[in-house]
């Protein structure tokens, strides 16, 4: 495992169109491992998109996609046959498998959200999707399992947790226990500025860091964890989360 590795904001590539703009970030890039992403976490798009917007009829294959929203509302149609509002509170988790197609509204602006490429731990699986109410947008200085392989609200098929938590200004926390040995931890920080393991993060920002990182809030701060079973089997094919290493 990696400690306190930085991902800042100049390691993402940018995409704007018209009211269309995120930022990526293929988190592999930090540790030259020849893998663009982590174990089970390919990708992750930081969004914002004005009300109106549409993302016509696209389609994932291989795909494990996490819906994170943290503002506006999306109508979501799919070739599954869902028709579906997503919010802060209502999340979603697209298993694309080995086809799937879905399209997306922007129904109450601005949109700003985080959208997440986990990776399967095979190809050409059944497509599904999930959706979760979680009853409030924010876990205040507690940590909230969103995804994970078992006993998660929201099921990855693959060996990664989402976890996440509002962390008051001046508050300090630590990470929950991760679930498997030598596992990688990766903190997400969507807004705020936090100091962890020494270093401070501003919004957009990334780290990888120690189990035993204390995380210490300078403002209220909004944060994503990811713990990868590195060790696990997984497909590094997938149309979005797949490897782009020597693509």
């Amino acid at each position: 495992m990696i400690a306190a590795t930085k991902l800042g904001r100049e390691m993402k590539r940018r995409h704007q169109a018209g009211e269309f703009g995120i930022e990526i970030l293929h988190p592999g890039l930090a540790d030259n491992a020849g893998d663009s992403g982590i174990g089970a976490l390919g990708r992750i798009d930081h969004a914002r998109v004005g009300e109106g917007t549409v993302v016509r009829m696209h389609p994932h294959k291989d795909d494990e996609i996490l819906t994170y929203l943290r503002g506006g509302r999306v109508r979501h149609q799919d070739t599954e046959g869902h028709l579906e509002e997503i919010s802060a509170t209502r999340l979603m988790m697209m298993n694309a498998g080995r086809s799937f197609q879905h399209e997306e509204t922007v129904i109450d602006g601005p949109l700003t959200g985080l959208q997440i490429f986990l990776r399967p731990h095979a190809p050409d699986l059944d497509p599904m999707v999930q959706f979760h109410d979680f009853g409030t947008a924010h876990s205040v200085n507690e940590w909230r399992l969103i995804a994970g392989p078992r006993d998660a609200p929201l099921t990855v098929r693959g060996e990664v947790q989402v976890h996440d938590m509002r962390l008051d200004a001046g508050r300090m926390t630590t990470l929950p226990i991760p679930p498997w040995p030598e596992a990688t931890l990766l903190l997400y920080l969507f807004d705020g500025r936090i100091t962890a393991d020494s270093t401070a993060l501003d919004p957009g920002e990334a780290l990888m860091v120690s189990a035993d990182a204390a995380i210490a809030a300078d403002q209220t701060s909004d944060l994503v964890l990811f713990i990868i079973d590195r060790n696990a089997p997984v497909f590094r094919g997938g149309m979005f989360s797949g490897n782009l290493i020597g693509a």
